[in-house]
């Protein structure tokens, strides 16, 4: 998800998981790598659950006793831009945990309060410290959560979040950590924070005059059944269920019927994209007229909304292949183009190497159906259609070259690589790739979990490859061993799957590669 320049890297003699000779790296790479793309608790090809998220817990507790600044500084770039959200939370309580057993104090609130951007994750983070120390919560955790709250706990939130199937709830939260309102926002976040507190309590209380999207919503809900549909065919209805903050998850209970296409049209121009998008296929099951489609198509075009959406680019990937009908195709691509906008026309030829091994075939998390060869697909069809000179390689066993469509379309380009993915076995020969594919490119980009065979010709990244010219290894797994040696000049290991992934242009461009993306204008604090 971001730039990073590992030039700070330990020698070491290692092997990758697949036998060939590998680099470790320090520990504040290693934990950055591991981060950008760690979906807590899940397995991956290599590495299991259990043993991924004890070498994160390990690298995060070092750290932040290391340097609390700089730990601060990184929970609330990984939670805000790089978009990691378990990982951010599991980051900053460890964090808090091993400082505190080191005696340190000071900085552990201002970790708890950077990983949490959502209201519902104060609770998140409670649940993980007390499943994993206890219910005993020390005060720096209830003062960073209670910034938190202040912070994040609004009339819409609460509709949306505080339900019976979490286990902490916004009065749970309230009542552990004795949050007072923000005096700003005391008018209504007052009232608020005794409502909460009173319905979780099952107290017969009116909801306040303060809480006007409260008491829309129950005016809703105080409706019989049998008239609630009729709502949805006023003229007022999208603005009726706007003001009671209904989400379409909300308005299918409330229906207590089937999402047809006029609940659909009903709700959607209050959805977020993010939800438009994972549900392109409930639209055209409940047959949305097109009229409707195409405001949504405007949306998903809208370079404004996909950025406030905050979505990997490979999820307008993923809801490419899940949208059974041909109307959302040119919308998506439009989306994706938009969501990888800070990707540069880069000057000469660049070699885009990608995985596309066994392992690389692995999804990169448990819910999702686009695998980390797709990132690597996605990353080469982008980059060739913003004008730049790439040749896009597959490689395992063999290789095989794939021609890009200028002015064609990313979506398809990606699909038309990924179909030929099984056509060169099913190792990792990366070296032997390289040796097969330079042809005096002036930068190359290799996409891969970086766990590669040993050479059948012997040699090395670094010696197939002229010491002048840039190597970018891609990680997409952040594994502890990496067949490139990023501590060599002109070698560089990035990894992640946002469109943060490309402001790895910030090196390819010749600005300061040593500054983490947290401490812009700052030193290093490698």
């Amino acid at each position: 998800m971001s730039k990073f320049n590992f030039r700070v890297r330990k020698a070491a003699a290692a092997l990758t998981y697949e036998g060939g000779a590998a680099f470790t790296r320090d520990t504040k790479h290693d934990l950055v790598l591991l981060a950008v793309v760690n979906m807590v608790g899940e397995d991956t090809f290599y590495e299991k659950a259990g043993d991924r998220d004890d070498r994160f817990r390990t690298l995060v507790r070092a750290v932040a006793v290391e340097d609390a600044d700089w730990t601060v500084r990184f929970v609330g770039w990984l939670r805000g831009e790089a978009n990691m959200r378990s990982a951010s939370l599991v980051a900053a309580a460890e964090a808090v945990r091993a400082r505190l057993d080191a005696g340190l104090h000071g900085d552990n609130r201002r970790l708890v309060d950077a990983a949490c951007l959502r209201a519902d994750e104060p609770g998140e983070f409670l649940a993980y410290w007390t499943a994993s120390y206890g219910r005993a919560v020390p005060k720096p955790v209830k003062r960073g959560l209670a910034d938190a709250v202040r912070r994040l706990y609004n009339e819409r939130s609460l509709l949306k979040y505080d339900t019976d199937t979490r286990g902490y709830r916004f009065a749970d939260v309230l009542e552990l950590v004795h949050a007072a309102p923000d005096p700003a926002k005391a008018a209504w976040q007052g009232p608020l924070f005794k409502h909460a507190i009173d319905r979780r309590h099952n107290r017969d209380e009116a909801v306040p005059d303060a809480l006007r999207m409260l008491r829309a919503r129950a005016e809703l809900m105080a409706l019989p059944v049998a008239e609630r549909r009729a709502v949805l065919d006023r003229p007022d209805g999208p603005e009726t269920l706007a003001r009671a903050g209904m989400t379409w998850e909300a308005l299918a209970g409330w229906l207590q019927g089937p999402m047809d296409a006029g609940a659909w049209s009903a709700v959607l121009p209050s959805m977020g994209l993010m939800a438009v998008i994972r549900n392109l296929r409930n639209l055209d099951e409940a047959a949305v007229p097109d009229e409707i489609a195409g405001q949504l198509a405007a949306r998903l075009a809208d370079p404004e909304q996909v950025a406030r959406s905050r979505q990997f680019p490979y999820r307008f990937l993923s809801a490419y292949r899940a949208a059974p009908s041909l109307r959302w195709g040119h919308a998506l691509d439009k989306a994706l183009t938009a969501a990888t906008a800070n990707v540069p026309r880069l000057p000469g030829r660049t070699l885009v190497l990608v995985d596309t091994s066994a392992s690389m075939g692995s999804p990169v998390s448990a819910r999702s159906q686009v695998r980390h060869v797709d990132i690597g697909a996605l990353f080469g069809a982008v980059l060739a259609h913003r004008g730049s000179d790439v040749d896009l390689v597959g490689f395992a066993d063999g290789h095989f070259r794939h021609k890009l469509k200028p002015g064609g379309s990313p979506l398809r380009d990606i699909e038309a690589f990924c179909a030929r993915i099984g056509e060169v076995g099913h190792g990792t020969q990366t070296v032997d790739a390289l040796r097969a594919t330079y042809r005096d490119h002036d930068r190359v980009v290799i996409i891969s979990d970086m766990q590669a065979f040993a050479p059948w010709g012997g040699g090395s990244v670094s010696t197939a490859v002229p010491a002048q010219v840039p190597v970018f290894g891609v990680n997409t797994t952040g594994y502890a061993p990496a067949v490139l040696d990023a501590g060599q000049p002109n070698r560089y290991e990035i990894g992640g799957f946002s469109d943060k992934l490309f402001t790895m242009v910030g090196l390819l461009s010749g600005n300061d590669p040593a500054a983490w993306p947290w401490e812009a204008g700052r030193e290093s604090a490698a």
